[in-house]
């Protein structure tokens, strides 16, 4: 496993850091997005969507527990599990489909799922401080150490 920390100064920082990562994300993978309320999540969700191109309204998939973004020919969905508790509602909804080699997903405090959800390739723990943020990156599979590998060349040129 692969582990970077970085210090985000602000909001700006957070939206920009979620850019340069939407740079070399692919369909088929999961991203796990951790931390407490109010620690990044959904900004740095924000700014991976803005990397990719989209332009319309991000919002917090908290009360609908998914939002779906289409940009040109790929799939994002953005799932909030903070409200989730009941596994037969991860069944109904058919969240397992979402999961597959044509989309992105990523998932906000997928601790509240993580028995249903596929292993994450990459996972983002947010954590606030005096300072701004910490972010701690790590890449948990092979498609995701290539992507945070491809991130550390491309930040080092």
């Amino acid at each position: 496993m692969q582990h970077v920390t970085l210090t985000l100064a602000d909001e700006t920082a957070t939206l920009l850091l979620g850019a340069e990562i939407a740079g070399i994300l692919h369909p088929g993978l999961v991203i796990f997005l951790r931390g407490d309320l109010g620690a990044g999540k959904t900004t740095f969700a924000r700014g991976i969507l803005r990397g990719l191109g989209y332009q319309g309204k991000v919002k917090s998939p908290t009360y609908n527990l998914i939002e779906l973004y289409k940009i040109s020919r790929l799939y994002l969905y953005h799932f909030d599990f903070y409200r989730f508790e009941d596994p037969a509602e991860w069944e109904d909804a058919g969240f397992r489909e979402y999961f597959d080699a044509a989309s992105i997903c990523l998932v906000e405090w997928p601790q509240n799922a993580e028995e249903l959800l596929p292993p994450a390739d990459m996972t983002f723990l947010f954590h606030l401080s005096d300072t701004g943020r910490n972010v701690e990156i790590s890449a948990d599979t092979q498609a995701g150490r290539l992507c945070l590998k491809h991130w550390q060349t491309l930040r080092e040129s």
